[in-house]
């Protein structure tokens, strides 16, 4: 039997120094990787809460009279952000179909102009899906100039084939501060 040739110690740090650098690779790769793969997962359980990005086109083509449901308006500002953010109505009972408009106030305390970010999430996750937002400040920034108020409408309806086990839905916004958008430039090809 021949004898496998025994290891320098150079030799085991080369390989500990390549298996280090191939899983801090695989550390970047994963967590790069797992936003995406969150969404993904989200999307197939039902579970994230994620209203739309866009706005509904239409509204409910019927009204559910005979059942009600109960939205409740919540709202956070993220640290850092001087601003007052909150519903005019904390709860509101619905007909499922039936189109309603709710304000939230928002002022900028701070003594600079700044542009705020509305970013909705619903639970209970699966009653997510049936909120529609027709018209949402959440669709775009809202820049607020140093001590302005504004007030910001929220056009929604629930539909009306939410589960019957669904008897409350509550809309939480939060409030992020939000870079303002730099327009580009096109370079002159002519």
């Amino acid at each position: 039997m021949a004898k496998s040739p025994q290891e320098t110690p150079s030799t085991k740090q080369q390989r500990s120094l390549w298996s280090l650098v191939a899983m801090a690779i695989g550390m970047f790769g994963f967590a790069f990787a797992l936003v995406p793969l969150y969404d993904v997962f989200c999307d197939i359980t039902g579970i994230n809460g994620k209203t739309a990005d866009t706005p509904s086109t239409a509204a409910a083509s019927r009204v559910d009279t005979s059942r009600e449901i109960t939205v409740e308006f919540v709202s956070y500002i993220t640290p850092g952000v001087r601003w007052t953010f909150e519903p005019a109505v904390k709860t509101l009972v619905v007909h499922p179909g039936q189109t309603h408009t709710v304000n939230y106030q928002a002022q900028n305390l701070g003594k600079t102009d700044s542009i705020g970010q509305a970013v909705p999430s619903v639970s209970p996750g699966p009653g997510a899906q049936y909120f529609n937002k027709i018209e949402c400040f959440c669709f775009n920034h809202q820049p607020l100039g140093a001590g302005e108020q504004a007030e910001l409408p929220l056009v929604f309806y629930v539909d009306p084939d939410l589960p019957e086990d669904i008897h409350t839905l509550t809309l939480a916004y939060t409030l992020y501060h939000a870079k303002p958008v730099q327009p580009t430039t096109l370079a002159n090809t002519q």
